[in-house]
């Protein structure tokens, strides 16, 4: 006899008793055959026309992230803004856009915002569009800006010559040389009656109000001054006729370490940068030694060697010949070269063979050519003061830095 074993499949429907059927409180939402009964909204008390007020539309969001197309912000578009007041950006708009006939331009009116007066010269050979600032009195919407107007506009403009620069002013004042006031103006350092001057030539009242900017300060507070014993055969300014420069001695191997007041008032690591922007104010013949004054300052520099300087320089002069003394006293005053008088000077001798020279103006080969006027042969020449400041013991060929006590 065989016996066969089978399966019974469970019974999905005995598997899920376990679970509760979920069901609905509302008898009618189940019941599929009829349809859902319509909610509709509770009717509102009618109002009086005068009372009823317009509905307040949302603003229509554009392409546009700060401005509307007519200029006013998003932010500004209230209940009264209508729908046609607003952009609408779709394909629909743009064929009404399309459809509406464009305004004619006045006749006359040139509502361009860079307009050319002269429509038959190319575009290459218009003059450059001319700009300016509202400080300055410019006139962008009634200046011509290209074409023969604008050229015609350029050569009428009447630059006042009467008024003297800033830079001059400044360096009159004893702010800073004219180079210093320069760069200053460039970085915009300079503030003339509340005004930031950025452009070079500016012209103003000499009896404006100028004030410098604490970085301009700063970076004249960093500038040094050196002292260097300058030897014969160099140079006080650039390099001619084979002849070196004497700034080329400025390099730390040079520097005088003997100096007894240096680590008292000056104790600084000499720098590169030192010697950007470093000149001589003054000068010294290739065949003279001396003391020469190197500088960054430039105020330094136009008390030494400016117009109105009356700086004393004294130098010590050894000569061959014989001097009388109307000579003497003509030495002293009475001289004149290139035309002009000499300021008076003080001449007197150091010694058997040397005279002392201490004059206010700095003329070229001054000494050399007063000698030779009253029969004198100029030997050797060294200038040994300017100033308060004098040139000591700094041995030939070495420099030094002038030290916070020093004045000129």
């Amino acid at each position: 006899m065989t016996t066969i074993k089978l399966n019974k499949k469970p019974d999905d429907t005995q598997a899920k008793a376990s679970k509760a059927p979920v069901r609905r409180s509302n008898a009618i939402q189940r019941d599929r055959s009829v349809a859902p009964p319509k909610v509709s909204a509770p009717a509102k008390a009618e109002q009086p026309i005068e009372e009823q007020q317009p509905a307040i539309q949302p603003p229509l969001k554009t392409g546009q992230r700060n401005h509307r197309f007519d200029g006013k912000l998003h932010e500004d578009a209230g209940a009264d803004a209508t729908q046609n007041e607003r952009p609408a950006y779709s394909a629909k708009s743009t064929e009404v856009r399309e459809q509406q006939p464009r305004q004619a331009r006045p006749q006359g009116v040139d509502t361009r915002t860079t307009p050319r007066p002269d429509k038959n010269e190319p575009q290459y050979r218009q003059a450059p569009r001319r700009g300016g600032k509202v400080r300055d009195g410019y006139d962008s919407i009634n200046t011509p800006q290209y074409g023969s107007a604008a050229k015609a506009a350029y050569k009428s403009t009447a630059i006042s010559t009467d008024l003297p620069r800033l830079s001059k002013v400044m360096a009159e004042r004893g702010l800073c040389s004219r180079r210093e006031a320069d760069e200053w103006i460039m970085n915009s350092w300079v503030m003339v009656d509340g005004v930031i001057i950025d452009t070079l030539g500016t012209r103003i009242n000499p009896d404006a109000e100028i004030i410098i900017s604490s970085y301009a300060h700063e970076v004249q507070a960093e500038s040094v001054t050196i002292i260097l014993h300058k030897p014969v055969g160099y140079v006080s300014g650039q390099a001619e006729d084979g002849y070196e420069p004497a700034i080329v001695l400025v390099h730390p191997d040079n520097e005088w370490v003997d100096d007894p007041n240096l680590n008292q008032h000056h104790a600084k690591e000499f720098q590169r940068r030192f010697l950007n922007g470093l000149a001589p104010a003054g000068r010294l013949d290739i065949d003279s030694t001396g003391m020469l004054v190197l500088t960054q300052d430039g105020r330094i520099a136009r008390h030494l060697i400016g117009e109105n300087s009356t700086v004393e320089k004294e130098y010590l002069v050894r000569v061959e010949g014989e001097l009388s003394d109307a000579d003497m006293q003509r030495l002293n005053f009475g001289l004149s070269l290139d035309g002009e008088k000499l300021k008076p000077a003080k001449v007197s001798w150091q010694n058997e063979d040397q005279l002392r020279f201490v004059l206010r103006e700095g003329k070229k080969r001054q000494i050399r050519r007063m000698c030779e006027m009253v029969g004198l042969h100029v030997v050797g020449l060294k200038r040994v003061r300017i100033g308060s400041v004098n040139l000591g013991k700094l041995p030939v060929g070495q420099w030094r830095y002038l030290r916070n006590d020093e004045r000129f």
